[in-house]
């Protein structure tokens, strides 16, 4: 009778005990995650780690890492300065990029291109020297820049393996504009900061070795000589409606490039 009275207290007490063991195991494990010292994002750390290392080995393996481009386009301005200055193609362009990982790339590099002005008439800059004749600018800009590669991971094969890209540039344009027809006018030299922005892609001829790319860009310029008024026609001595109050105005350039690539 006995052992069948301490039984069923058993079976009466068990789920108490039950309770009281997996509460005691709770609190246990909610007692070392809040530990100091202990971290409880750790499994999440981990997976971060583990992705970044296997993109860093995934870009080692199949990244590029420098480019030297060579190339040239076309330069062109607009405003008074495009009505003004004929342009003479190509524009020369030499960069070289350094890729930071798939999506990211810094560029320096420096470009060339000249333009013709020709005045059959006086203006008021140079009211002594008669008709002024053909006036050249050679345009000189130096740029550090970045690009922006887009992921086509999701894309077609075709737009995958143009590369398309975003590209902003900050540039320092320096000018010489050279009086060829005008012997006793010294060449006049100066210089100011302009930005870049545009789009370009790049087409693989060898994967990781060479690239055709085409970039497309609009700079705005704070040209020395944009509120010049030197060309604006002489009243009483003009003899044709040519000249230009101000050479106002900005730039678009479209630059072909070979990228030599490792």
């Amino acid at each position: 009778m006995l052992i069948r009275s301490s039984f069923i207290l058993f079976l009466l007490l068990l789920p108490f005990l039950a309770w009281g063991q997996s509460t005691d195991q709770i609190l246990q494990e909610v007692e070392d995650d809040v530990t100091v010292g202990s971290d409880i994002f750790s499994d999440f750390n981990e997976d971060l780690e583990s992705a970044q290392v296997l993109e860093d080995e995934r870009f080692y393996r199949y990244g590029r890492f420098f480019s030297v481009n060579l190339g040239g386009g076309f330069t062109t301005f607009t405003g008074n300065r495009g009505k003004a200055f004929e342009d003479n193609n190509p524009t020369f362009h030499l960069s070289m990029s350094y890729f930071l990982d798939f999506q990211n790339a810094i560029i320096l590099g420096v470009e060339y291109s000249k333009h013709t002005m020709v005045l059959d008439t006086v203006v008021h800059g140079y009211k002594n020297q008669g008709n002024l004749g053909a006036v050249t600018q050679d345009m000189t800009r130096v740029f550090v820049g970045y690009k922006y590669y887009i992921d086509t991971t999701d894309l077609g094969t075709a737009i995958t393996y143009s590369n398309p890209h975003f590209i902003g540039r900050l540039e320092y344009w320096y000018q010489t504009t050279k009086f060829l027809d005008q012997d006793t006018i010294p060449n006049d030299k100066g210089g100011g900061i302009g930005t870049g922005i545009g789009m370009g892609l790049e087409f693989p001829i060898e994967l990781k070795k060479s690239y055709i790319s085409v970039e497309a860009l609009y700079h705005v310029v704070n040209f020395y000589d944009k509120y010049t008024q030197d060309y604006a026609q002489e009243p009483g001595l003009a003899t044709s409606t040519y000249g230009f109050d101000d050479l106002t105005g900005n730039v678009m350039s479209l630059i072909f490039t070979y990228n030599f690539t490792w």
